[in-house]
């Protein structure tokens, strides 16, 4: 038998019919990514009060929204720091998030905005990997590392086939990932890096905070873990663990290439700079392929 032909079904003993095979396990889940997956955007004041200052990749995506003909899809829509003001520029937008408390902070903040601007926002709770909107849209956003979550290559595949499903004719598909960098990624795990203490937003507490970074090369995941120390009770400390997967530019693009899209351009900051060994961030701007993809028959 050659592997051509298959696998044998062996016969059973006592009734000459071929044996049932064993079914197929399933994968088994990696709780340390799936924490790693959740746990940043369990607490949204605290979210909202860490990215208030990162507005360059806000006026990035407005921009492109308001040359875009229609409505925008954003992946990773979280509690809409970058959705709101799309809106409020006068794009309808969509948006497809899984954490739940982010969301129930977008509705709470979409509510307190005019009326004409809270009509033009949407939000569908769900996996990037599984939801169907059943429409497409000329503008699709994957924004701020939404697809770091990505961990495993059929994690990829069946994203950008969403992407695909969802993205018009003619439309663009725009995705920034952070750049990795060796000094990074060779971080010494258990070295604590120590940042300010501050007030934390959702306790009201004072707290010391130390990050601790742990890359695993053969997954190509960086691990973050984010302790927080209240200085009135050290006891209390609590860890937040985040969990980035990392693609080097040529991996991104090979990836988006077999899967049914053409690179655009690419863009090394969000001032539409060129991407450079020295940028911290890659913008993707990709559409459907004029090709047939190669990468599955």
């Amino acid at each position: 038998m050659t592997r051509r032909d298959g696998p044998s079904r062996k016969a059973d003993a006592s009734t000459g019919a071929p044996a049932r095979q064993a079914p197929r396990r399933a994968p088994a889940r990696d709780f340390e990514l799936e924490a790693g997956s959740f746990a940043h955007y369990e607490d949204p004041a605290y979210y909202a009060s860490s990215y208030a200052s990162r507005i360059e990749d806000v006026a990035y995506y407005v921009a492109l929204a308001q040359r875009s003909p229609g409505p925008v899809l954003e992946y990773g829509v979280g509690n809409g720091r970058i959705a709101i003001p799309i809106a409020r520029h006068g794009r309808n937008v969509v948006g497809v998030d899984h954490s739940a408390p982010m969301l129930a902070d977008l509705r709470a903040r979409v509510a307190r905005e005019p009326a004409e601007v809270a009509a033009r926002v949407s939000a569908v709770r769900g996996d990037m990997r599984r939801v169907r909107l059943k429409r497409r849209f000329p503008l699709v956003l994957a924004t701020f590392n939404t697809a770091l979550h990505l961990y495993v290559r059929d994690d990829v595949e069946r994203f950008l086939a969403r992407v695909r499903e969802h993205l018009a004719p003619g439309g663009r598909f725009v995705v920034d990932l952070s750049m990795p960098t060796i000094a990074d990624l060779a971080r010494m795990a258990g070295r604590a890096y120590s940042v300010p203490r501050f007030r934390h937003p959702t306790t009201g507490l004072v707290v010391k905070n130390r990050e601790y970074f742990d890359y695993d090369p053969l997954r190509q995941v960086l691990f973050v873990s984010m302790e927080f120390v209240p200085v009135s009770d050290p006891a209390a400390a609590w860890i937040t663990p985040l969990a980035h997967r990392q693609f080097f530019p040529r991996e991104w693009e090979a990836l988006l290439h077999y899967n049914g899209f053409d690179v655009d351009h690419v863009d090394g900051d969000f001032e539409g700079g060129l991407l450079t060994k020295d940028s911290d961030v890659m913008v993707w701007h990709a559409k459907h392929a004029t090709r047939r993809p190669k990468g599955r028959p």
